[in-house]
């Protein structure tokens, strides 16, 4: 029973982590976010492979979505410190672009509330600060839309960590006690007496 409902929670996790990663990689090709466009890609694949391994008792597979989910936390707090310009960072850099593109994240000319017709006043639509314009029309800042798009991809990523480890573990017990040829487990060294 542990074992299926462990393997069920990270079938789950790992669908859920893909449906949010194809939602994450739409809004960054919006937004021409090349190097997160590329992780997410890899992201999507190596989940896709954890799934695999789950479903298919196949703990290599599920090891690698394990090793790639320490990458995808650690992309995670990168970009949460890019978009916060926490460690030296900065939200204004091209990091994310890699510098083939002048484009920022999508979120920051379409985010939630956002429209020009709220601003106040037309002498605002003539001055060049795009800080100002967009902290007016806003409800919600696009850096921390971007944040807490990481932070629900940490949730899932660390809840499919703890999961991950539980199956590893659960199919090398399994595979340890059971010999899939002859369904019973048979010493490796041969017995004296069959010789």
């Amino acid at each position: 029973m542990g074992c299926c409902s462990g393997r069920c929670m990270l079938i789950f996790l790992c669908t859920l982590q893909v449906m949010t990663a194809l939602e994450r990689q739409a809004f960054d090709f919006l937004g021409y976010q090349w190097a997160p466009i590329m992780v997410n890609f890899l992201q999507i694949i190596m989940v896709i492979l954890g799934l695999f391994g789950t479903i298919q008792y196949r703990p290599r597979y599920v090891v690698l979505y394990l090793l790639w989910t320490l990458l995808w936390v650690a992309w995670n707090v990168f970009v949460s410190c890019l978009y916060l310009d926490l460690g030296g960072l900065s939200k204004e850099s091209d990091l994310l672009s890699l510098g083939i593109s002048p484009h920022r994240s999508w979120w920051k000319d379409n985010g939630p509330g956002c429209d020009d017709r709220d601003l106040p006043a037309t002498r605002w639509q003539s001055l060049e600060s795009p800080k100002l314009i967009y902290a007016l029309g806003c409800w919600l800042e696009y850096q921390y839309i971007e944040v807490l798009h990481c932070i629900i991809q940490l949730l899932i990523s660390l809840l499919g960590f703890v999961y991950a480890c539980y199956m590893v573990s659960t199919f090398t017990e399994e595979e340890d006690s059971f010999n899939f040829i002859g369904g019973v487990h048979y010493p490796s060294k041969p017995s004296p007496l069959y010789l």
